[in-house]
């Protein structure tokens, strides 16, 4: 029988995890293209985010414990987001998890991981 493999999560590990997210949203309060789509308290933002990647990547369910399920969808409607914005997220994104000293191959899993879930975000053409 085969072993599962590690949740993404802990091959990642918490101080990487941290520092995506910090170095993240250093990009995206910059960016012309999405800065207006994070309107409140930025160590609010980052650490919603934190809590919900952990989750994302198999750690514990920390987001779901503090403010219920998910539900990524549903609490992005009230947000106009365009192909456009989910290509700009991604490329913040991108550029935090390439800075990050974790190894190739996971960097890609992780923006494999990324990418579908940004996708779904869009909501108008």
């Amino acid at each position: 029988m085969e072993l599962a493999e590690e949740p993404l999560f802990n091959r990642l590990g918490e101080s990487n995890l941290q520092l995506l997210v910090d170095r993240f949203y250093d990009l995206v309060f910059e960016n012309p293209q999405i800065s207006h789509l994070f309107k409140t308290d930025k160590a609010v933002i980052k650490e919603k985010q934190r809590l919900f990647l952990t989750q994302f990547l198999g750690g514990p369910p920390l987001y779901s414990s503090q403010y219920g399920h998910p539900q990524l969808r549903a609490r992005h409607l009230p947000h106009t987001i365009t192909a456009d914005d989910a290509v700009a997220w991604l490329s913040c994104m991108s550029t935090a998890v390439s800075s990050l000293s974790i190894e190739p191959d996971l960097k890609d899993e992780l923006m494999e991981r990324l990418i579908p879930t940004a996708m779904f975000m869009v909501n108008r053409e």
